[in-house]
């Protein structure tokens, strides 16, 4: 079976700030693989995405909301997403790219997805 994947602009734009910001502080080279692998890694959703875990701020939501991590050590990110399956549909959406430094989800930036 397999899932649409779709990525909302919130996480399209934290992907490119992410980018950015290592094109700048490590290279450019290193922020084109990140990026790549990202893609790469997100499009492995599209088979068996409840492989993944469920998000740890997944009982505040009345969603499911899962993670995927991609990167290693300080560098690592979490793919914050969503499984639609509909009459007509299966599709993962992509919520958010976030570093895992970053403060866990609340009510109000999973509605920004929207």
């Amino acid at each position: 079976m397999m899932y649409q994947v779709e990525i909302s602009s919130v996480a399209e734009a934290e992907a490119d700030q992410a980018f950015l910001w290592m094109a700048q502080q490590i290279s450019q080279e290193a922020a084109k693989q990140w990026y790549q692998g990202l893609l790469q890694a997100i499009e492995s959703l599209a088979k068996m995405p409840r492989r993944c875990p469920l998000a740890p701020e997944n009982s505040a939501f009345s969603v499911e909301i899962r993670q995927l991590l991609y990167g290693k050590g300080r560098g690592k990110y979490r793919v914050i997403f969503t499984i639609v399956e509909d009459a007509n549909s299966l599709t993962i959406r992509i919520l958010h790219i976030r570093h895992s430094a970053k403060q866990r989800l609340n009510d109000s930036s999973l509605d920004e997805t929207n």
